[in-house]
């Protein structure tokens, strides 16, 4: 569902840029070059969305709240999306999809690109609408691929454009590496999921120097994950969160060692900033492992990566009294420890609230 809803709030972004461009030279603009100055997003005006499918029958709407675009001189169009702004009504399930689907710990932004030909809109002044098929890139997830979508593009006026898509555009997910996050998105919350979606937008682009142009906004900057408002959060929404943080599988160790892996960072420092909104609690941090080796050594090795998670977040400012270390050992398995992926899903560090 994030998927398709950030593919498509990339590809309307690209659309919209591809139209933008095609309007410029038709509007009133004797220029040779239509990109002459620049055009840039007006995100107040424009929307992006996404739908996915719950149970096969339950369709669930979303977007995304901060995005930017522009399209440059050059004809070069790039369109980018903060994903931690998903926005699906919902507290948990936005930190649910940041997280486990999207993991912006890692991956904060999505991302658009295109070069704009000239040639491809020399009419739009004199039809005013027209449907064109726009080949883009899109970078998700650590992902590149290329793909094409049909979009109308509307000339509003001289300093205007629309761009909307001409019909859903679907994603997959697999398109992605995203499907492992479904998986982690269906346990979370107990449902099916179709593992595609569909974009829809809206997108109005400003021609630069104009009254109807506003400056693009400034985003996070990438290291700002876990995107949140000021604060701290009640009780409700602490436990939602450890709860959720418990199954996003990114804190790893070497094999058969206490010894935090350096990529477990992200993920750690994120949940640092959510622990210091959450006063008065006291969370357990529990090791667990798979049923490989002895019960003592697997108790031991689960009692020491607690402690290394711990001794991490201590380094990062949380008060050492407000966290215990526990470890379970191979008590407490979550999957059959049949295959190696089971067993990786064993081997495994949560959280939860023990006060407060």
């Amino acid at each position: 569902m994030a998927l398709v809803s950030l593919l498509r709030n990339l590809t309307l972004r690209v659309l919209v840029l591809g139209i933008l461009g095609l309007a410029l030279p038709m509007a009133a603009t004797a220029q040779s070059n239509p990109f002459e100055g620049g055009w840039t997003l007006q995100p107040e005006a424009s929307s992006l969305r996404f739908q996915s499918v719950k149970n096969l029958t339950k369709i669930e709407s979303s977007g995304f709240v901060t995005f930017t675009g522009a399209i440059e001189p050059s004809g070069a169009a790039r369109i980018t999306v903060l994903l931690d702004s998903v926005d699906t009504k919902i507290d948990l399930r936005n930190v649910r999809m940041r997280f486990l689907l999207f993991e912006t710990f890692q991956f904060p932004e999505a991302m658009i690109e295109t070069t704009i030909d000239p040639a491809w809109v020399t009419d739009l002044e004199t039809v005013r609408r027209k449907t064109v098929l726009l080949p883009y890139t899109l970078s998700l997830h650590g992902v590149t691929k290329a793909f094409e979508a049909e979009v109308t593009l509307t000339l509003i006026d001289a300093n205007l454009v629309a761009v909307s898509t001409a019909a859903p555009i679907p994603v997959a997910t697999s398109d992605f590496a995203l499907d492992d996050g479904v998986r982690k998105l269906e346990e979370a919350a107990t449902v099916a999921i179709v593992p595609s979606a569909t974009v829809s937008f809206d997108f109005i682009f400003a021609r630069n120097g104009t009254a109807a142009a506003t400056p693009a906004p400034v985003l996070e900057q990438p290291a700002a994950v876990a995107l949140e408002a000021a604060g701290d959060f009640d009780p409700e929404a602490c436990k939602g969160r450890f709860e959720v943080l418990s199954r996003s599988g990114n804190i790893y160790f070497r094999a058969g060692s206490a010894r935090l892996d350096p990529q477990s960072a992200p993920l750690l420092d994120s949940l640092a900033d959510i622990i210091a909104r959450c006063p008065g609690m006291t969370i357990e941090v529990s090791g667990h492992t798979d049923a490989d080796g002895s019960e003592a050594t697997n108790q031991r090795l689960s009692q020491q990566r607690a402690e290394s998670v711990a001794a991490y977040l201590a380094s990062k400012g949380i008060e050492p009294g407000h966290m215990v270390s526990v470890g379970y050992g191979e008590a407490r398995p979550v999957a059959g420890n049949d295959t190696a992926e089971n067993k990786a899903r064993n081997r495994r560090i949560e959280f939860a609230v023990v006060n407060g």
